[in-house]
């Protein structure tokens, strides 16, 4: 084989199949698929892969459990053991496991490797990801923190040190990855040591459609008492929840210019999403003793300047302060006001270039 290796990136959501293809870190073709009612168009996804170049393939899985916490090279047995991890991301680990099949199909000859959304959160101390549960449910259950968005917080935080110009070990920084989903992570010298989502991924900030950590006890209350089966309470919390319940949309933008306009409601949606997005930084910080550097991604973070400003403007006693390039900031930026002890800065998701290192890596090694 001649030059760089050419890694396709699968991203299989809720509504497509996110396929890129990078060699040397750069992109040379991308394509998405809609998901259908039978999964993932197979004849498309072979007219599309017969005009590439493919020499591995790197799939994003969400959950990887206790026993992945690295890239690792896909075959049966490994799917199965992903398969069995379902139920803890009933919304997620269907998606990356239909699309391991759908690739797998076209690209049977092909090394596959699959990266996990879980494995960055492998380092968090046990203070951290243990609940205070009885003991025979950890032990028989796993029941913990993993974690999740794990690839992009890796990324962020390693392309934030880039952004301020020193190097990754020296600093504490906290990603605020604010898509859909959206969590919070604290990453010391490069690695995690607190994280806001849990044993799923509803726990932590308010989401689009997800309503984030909530009291137990309303969970129960609901069942015990108002009738609601499991079913009903499950589909409610991550469909419909969050901003949409709050706000009527679960779209920022949307929300932002109508609470612009007076809109009460859309207003007390941004309100909360940013009460409960100050509160889980400043805990990160807490977890790191300090704060360097505080990093946006997602979708939300990389495009809503009011949200980073909002919470900018409620961090400030911890040194966060952003300037005017906040206001147009577009693609990487370091967006602190001149003199901020804590610099902000702003920076494109790519899991794909994550993923794409991971497969790089682990196929180099063996």
């Amino acid at each position: 084989m001649s030059g760089p290796l050419r890694v396709l990136v699968v991203n299989a959501g809720s509504s497509s199949l996110k396929l890129r293809v990078l060699t040397g870190g750069r992109l040379a073709a991308t394509h998405d698929l809609p998901a259908g009612a039978d999964g993932f168009d197979r004849d498309d996804l072979a007219v599309f892969l017969g005009d590439v170049r493919v020499d591995a393939v790197g799939h994003r899985v969400v959950h990887g459990g206790t026993r992945f916490t690295e890239p690792t090279r896909l075959d049966g047995d490994v799917v199965e053991a992903l398969e069995d991890l379902t139920d803890l991301a009933p919304l997620h680990q269907p998606k990356s496991l239909a699309g391991i099949d759908a690739v797998g199909a076209v690209l049977a000859d092909v090394p596959a490797v699959a990266c996990f959304d879980t494995a960055f959160h492998a380092s968090l101390p046990a203070a951290a990801y243990t609940y205070a549960l009885p003991q025979d449910w950890r032990d028989r259950w796993d029941v913990r923190r993993y974690g999740f968005h794990g690839l992009s917080h890796s990324y962020a935080s390693g392309r934030a040190a880039e952004l301020v110009d020193r190097p990754t070990g020296d600093l504490r920084v906290v990603v605020c990855h604010l898509g859909a989903g959206a969590s919070l992570c604290a990453v010391d010298g490069g690695r995690s040591v607190d994280t806001t989502m849990g044993f799923t991924p509803l726990e932590g900030l308010v989401m689009a459609t997800r309503s984030g950590s909530v009291d137990p006890g309303l969970v129960l209350w609901l069942q015990e008492h108002a009738g609601l089966s499991e079913h009903q309470v499950a589909e409610a919390l991550e469909h419909r929840s969050g901003l949409l319940a709050l706000g009527g949309s679960s779209d920022m933008r949307e929300l932002l210019e109508q609470a612009a306009h007076g809109v009460d409601r859309a207003a007390l949606a941004v309100d909360v999403y940013v009460h409960r997005l100050v509160a889980g930084v400043a805990a990160m910080a807490a977890s790191l003793g300090g704060l360097d550097v505080l990093a946006f991604t997602g979708g939300v973070g990389e495009n809503a300047a009011e949200i980073r400003a909002r919470a900018a403007g409620r961090l400030a006693f911890l040194g966060v302060e952003v300037g005017d390039r906040n206001v147009d900031a577009r693609g990487d930026a370091d967006v602190s006001a001149s003199g901020a002890p804590v610099r902000t800065v702003v920076v494109e998701a790519r899991e794909d270039l994550e993923i794409s290192r991971g497969v790089e890596a682990l196929l180099a090694s063996a």
